[in-house]
């Protein structure tokens, strides 16, 4: 083909009237003309190229933008082709590789006849059309330029700013965002040909300004199959939130059968939606479910509800209620309100995996509580009003209706810590012939802390009043005073010192440290069999909790102590970065004397009698070796009876993205806490690829005692270009049965994933996460390009 030999200009003045048209030659010949045309659309800093490095270094050259016409302005238009003829100040003919260009919008085809009277191009052969980041292609084209209007039969088209694409019998344009397709196909896919899903419909309203492609009639195909059907869809272009139809999600379930739900999602604001759930449940009937969510500057929520009327199992209507709202009123001060609430005792295990959520045991206590905050600088106060749902067979917590909570700390003054906590509290419990009453606690403090290079010293006191003015006393609690105080004194020093070094192994620099600890408490006996436990129990036993002053838990009980804490840690750190690459802890407690005090109630309660010396041994260790892995152990130890208590042994490697695996073993020896059956578990769990589109993901926790699974979910994700298909089967423990023992259930969840047209998570994605340390979600959608890179 020639060079073309033609390129004309048609300029338009300021009030659109035409001006003398200008014939110019052979210009692409000229050498260094198109590089000075394409500066010439920059100003400013951004035509200027920008250094990356040194003098001599390349420089990165300024990034294409469009340039809007000033308002009252008209663009020029240009016209290309191998050859032209025409009418002065009428019209334009152009054959050979012709183009028009008109600001934003081109028009390209074999030959083009362009009106200047009334801004009109045809357009045939090979016709492309490009308005704002939208190309059409067809065998002919008619337009009205600068409108952006007109029509073209049997087009295909392409947002280049979205991705999507697809073809019709004909598109009419509206203007440089609107077009209506008609009898046409849609899909985000991004393929040439045979995309892996696709819309077809009688028309298309599209409108790449709001985001939105409307499908009348329409019919979504995947895999060439049709898998649903609409008079009416609606969809976004991009993957921004968008009102209309999630993709339906199916499940089985040994309790309910098969579950089949087809979710609508309706984008209220940028910061408000809400989605309706309809549930067809084969073994119950129709379960509905809706969830208002909204976030704002000031305070964020969600409102859920279920309601499944006359359930064909237990012949009842069954409900459920979520909210959660949290609020900023400014100036320190905030407020919350959760409210949870469900129709039976029944309704967890019968119907909370219908809110398809992959479940890992029963919930038993829904929180009802609304509460008032206030921080300020050292001061922290809280006023709520807490209440409990308590489904069998669980027992009922307190209450606390009302409770005033004012903390204030001081920090580093004069070397000083102090501080205090005061409590006021009206405990109620829907227990039958229980404790109930008032309670005020006030717990001051002081420390002092000595600090230098290598050591530290703090010494504490502090005291613990309460006041109890009980309005009723349960059988458990007969005899018992009703109004009583108590006053408990605590003294502790805590020391430690802080050795390091440099140290070579195994072909490697790193710094030890060497930081033995020791941490005295005592306080003295007070006789508290009086005292109801409202919110009181025994803490666990571990390297956290030994450097604690209370064996307990909560304000109605402090344990008498007079006892050491010895421990020593030892850190390998890597020198060049400081992170920590091993980690070995030994701490144990020596007793000066016994503790008298237990979670005994009443009369009945009696003083401790054993004559240990010392507790159980804590050893630990933690490693972080080579790329991705890391370990972590832990073991209790009762030298006296040669006994392991407890043990803890994890392991994690992680080379690469959705590369996990994680292996772990517990045991808790049997103690009455447990019934007498002792915890003896080993659990895997991993997220593996098989192949570049293929990952597994499983988890299983395997009682060796009991020889039975406490818990497993297997499942897998193929992620395609333009889909990812997952599915699931999970094993969870559902409920109690009559004998005591728990229940299990079964569930199979699948889910399928159209890229770029709908990106939702019916709990499959968020079950692998929580059973998987370090899951990650499979590859999505790889960044679009830019409308530049194919720029016309």
């Amino acid at each position: 083909m020639p060079p073309r030999q033609f390129f004309q200009t048609i300029s338009n003045s300021d009030d659109g009237v035409p001006v003398k048209r200008r014939l110019i030659a052979a210009l692409l010949a000229v050498p260094g003309l198109v590089p000075a045309l394409a500066h010439a659309q920059l100003a400013g800093d951004a035509a200027l190229p920008a250094p990356l490095d040194g003098p001599w270094s390349l420089r990165l050259a300024p990034q294409l933008e469009d340039h809007p016409n000033v308002q009252g302005r008209h663009p020029a238009t240009f016209v290309l082709g191998d050859s032209t003829t025409g009418t002065t100040d009428t019209d334009l003919a152009v054959k050979g590789a012709a183009e028009l260009r008109q600001g934003m919008n081109v028009v390209k085809g074999d030959a083009l006849h362009y009106d200047q009277d009334t801004d009109t191009a045809d357009a045939y052969g090979h016709v492309v059309v490009v308005q704002n980041g939208t190309s059409f292609a067809g065998p002919e084209a008619h337009l009205r330029v600068e409108a952006n209007e007109g029509f073209m039969p049997a087009p295909k088209y392409h947002f280049s700013l979205t991705g999507g694409s697809g073809s019709a019998e004909r598109a009419d344009l509206l203007d440089n965002e609107r077009s209506v397709l008609t009898t046409g196909t849609y899909t985000a896919c991004q393929c040439a040909t045979d995309p892996a899903w696709y819309i077809k419909g009688s028309e298309f309203d599209f409108d790449t300004g709001s985001d939105e492609g409307v499908a009348h009639n329409a019919v979504l195909f995947f895999q060439n199959v049709p898998i649903f059907a609409s008079p009416w869809l609606s969809f976004p272009l991009s993957g921004d939130r968008k009102s209309g139809l999630l993709p339906p999600t199916f499940s089985i379930s040994s309790t309910n059968g098969y579950e089949v739900s087809l979710p609508y999602y309706f984008n209220i604001a940028p910061n408000r939606d809400f989605t309706f759930t309809p549930e067809l449940i084969s073994k119950r009937g129709v379960f509905l479910q809706g969830n208002y969510r909204y976030l704002s500057t000031n305070y964020s929520g969600s409102i859920t509800g279920t309601f499944l009327p006359n359930d064909a199992i237990t012949k009842t209507n069954r409900y459920a209620l979520f909210v959660q709202h949290n609020q900023d009123f400014g100036n320190g001060f905030g407020g919350y309100i959760y409210y949870n609430k469900v129709s039976d005792n029944t309704y967890p295990e019968d119907l909370q995996s219908a809110a398809n959520q992959f479940l890992n045991g029963t919930q038993t206590l829904y929180q009802q509580e609304a509460g008032l905050t206030y921080n300020n600088g050292p001061w922290s106060v809280l006023t709520r009003w807490q209440h409990w749902q308590t489904l069998e067979p669980s027992v009922a917590p307190y209450g606390r209706e009302p409770e005033l909570n004012v903390k204030y700390a001081k920090y580093n003054v004069g070397g000083f810590d102090y501080g205090m906590e005061a409590d006021y509290t009206r405990f109620r419990i829907t227990t039958a012939d229980a404790t109930e009453g008032d309670r005020v606690v006030f717990n001051p403090y002081v420390s002092y802390s000595l600090m230098g290079p290598g050591y530290f010293v703090t010494p504490k006191v502090q005291w613990h009043f309460a006041d109890y003015n009980l309005s009723n006393i349960g059988t458990d609690d007969v005899g018992a005073p009703k109004s009583f105080t108590e006053s408990i004194p605590t003294f502790s020093f805590d020391t430690g010192l802080v050795f390091d070094r440099s140290v070579h192994l195994f072909g490697q620099d790193y710094i030890q440290t060497l930081e033995p600890r020791l941490y005295y408490v005592y306080t003295p006996y007070r006789n508290q069999q009086f005292a109801p436990l409202f919110d009181t129990a025994e803490s666990d036993f571990g390297l956290a909790e030994i450097f604690t002053p209370n064996t307990f838990v909560g304000n109605d009980r402090i344990a008498d102590a007079n006892r050491l804490t010895a421990a020593i840690t030892t850190r390998f750190l890597d020198p060049a970065s400081g992170d920590e690459r091993a980690r070995f802890v030994l701490a144990q407690q020596y007793y000066f004397q016994d503790q008298r005090v237990t979670l005994a109630e009443g009369n009945g309660s009696t003083a401790s009698t054993t004559d240990a010396t010392h507790s159980d041994l804590i050893a630990g260790a933690a490693f972080k070796i080579g790329r991705g892995f890391a370990s972590e152990t832990a073991f209790q130890y009762n030298a006296d009876n040669n006994q392991l208590t407890k043990a803890s042994v994890g392991f994690g490697y992680s080379p690469g993205p959705s590369r996990v695996l994680n292996i772990a073993y517990r045991y808790t020896r049997a103690n009455t806490t447990l019934d007498n059956e002792p915890i003896n578990q080993i659990l895997v769990s991993a997220q593996w690829p098989f192949s570049h589109r293929v990952y597994a993901v499983g988890r299983f926790n395997y009682d060796l005692s009991g020889h039975r699974i406490v818990d497993g979910l297997v499942g897998m994700q193929y992620d395609a270009d333009c889909w990812v298909l997952g599915v699931g089967l999970q094993r969870y423990a559902n409920g109690i049965n009559t004998t005591g023992g728990t229940n299990s259930a079964t569930r199979f969840l699948a889910q399928l994933t159209l890229k770029g047209f709908s990106n939702v998570d019916n709990g499959l994605v968020a079950a692998f996460k929580a059973s998987v340390p370090g899951y990650t979600p499979v590859p999505g959608s790889g960044p679009l390009p830019s409308r530049f890179t194919d720029y016309q």
